[in-house]
């Protein structure tokens, strides 16, 4: 069953008429019209496989349905390289897919994998990885779901749907506190979540009753003091860590207590994960 988000078939055709435009030149000169033959999605780096269901997209729109996977998506594969898929149908249709299939599948699997690995370096803490809203544009939903196959949590999708009080926000409603009344009077069923730089921020979020306090750029000690603070002053105020993290130090920060780390890395700036596809030589009319 089709996990793709809505509006996903319509980037793959955009995607696919960026690459082919009038025709694939090259395959149209050297590959018979009515060749057959079977192709490998190889995975060549570990990590976690996710986006098969955009790899099957883009090959249904370029001509090709029968496609097998051959591996789990969202586990670790160490194994490699391995089979992800196998793919049979036109020659000239895999090849048309090919290179929007690879980037598709090699971008969200490396979204993936990150995640992954910063999920395992805060095992056993309690402490959650959540996304941000730093992705690509027009690819947020297939991120995110990335994310969620690498084992994290998705943070808001958007600004409709939680409310995060900027500190351009609270200079301009006069405070924290007339923010926060301010956002509980529009939104009274949506989640609101206070941005501070210092503690007295922090105490000042809890004091106005924000559900969450995003805790942005603090050094380890400030983070346990947060930590305090909501254990004495608001004990039922999650608190999120942000800024500055990565794989040497998110243990660390998961340790101070915080519940969520949010990492912008996951999906501005995780590599893509070695994928190819190979076709095999031997082909036959249809």
């Amino acid at each position: 069953m089709s996990r793709l988000p809505e509006g996903t078939p319509e980037l793959i055709s955009r995607a696919l008429a960026e690459d082919i435009g009038a025709g694939d030149v090259t395959a149209n000169a050297t590959v018979p019209e009515d060749l057959q033959a079977q192709a490998h999605i190889v995975l060549k780096q570990s990590g976690v496989i996710f986006g098969l269901d955009v790899v099957e997209e883009v090959f249904r729109q370029t001509g090709v349905t029968d496609i097998d996977r051959t591996v789990v998506e969202g586990h670790w594969h160490d194994s490699v390289p391995r089979d992800v898929a196998l793919i049979n149908g036109p020659a000239r249709a895999i090849l048309a897919g090919e290179r929007v299939a690879l980037n598709f599948l090699g971008h969200l699997s490396g979204i993936a994998t990150l995640t992954a690995r910063y999920v395992d370096a805060v095992g056993g803490t309690g402490t959650r990885i959540l996304d941000t809203r730093k992705t690509l544009p027009g690819l947020r939903a297939l991120e995110k779901q990335a994310v969620s196959w690498g084992g994290g949590m998705n943070h808001r999708f958007g600004l409709f749907d939680a409310v995060l009080i900027k500190e351009n926000h609270v200079a301009l409603a006069g405070g924290v506190g007339p923010a926060v009344e301010a956002c509980r009077r529009q939104s009274p069923d949506l989640h609101i979540e206070v941005e501070t730089e210092t503690l007295d921020q922090v105490a000042e979020a809890i004091e106005a009753g924000a559900d969450r306090i995003l805790l942005d750029n603090m050094e380890t000690e400030q983070l346990k003091r947060a930590v305090d603070l909501r254990e004495s002053g608001g004990p039922g105020t999650e608190l999120e860590a942000s800024g500055g993290m990565s794989l040497a130090n998110v243990r660390e920060v998961a340790e101070t207590g915080v519940d969520f780390i949010s990492i912008g890395a996951l999906t501005h700036s995780a590599p893509q994960l070695d994928v190819s596809l190979l076709l095999d030589p031997a082909g036959s009319p249809a």
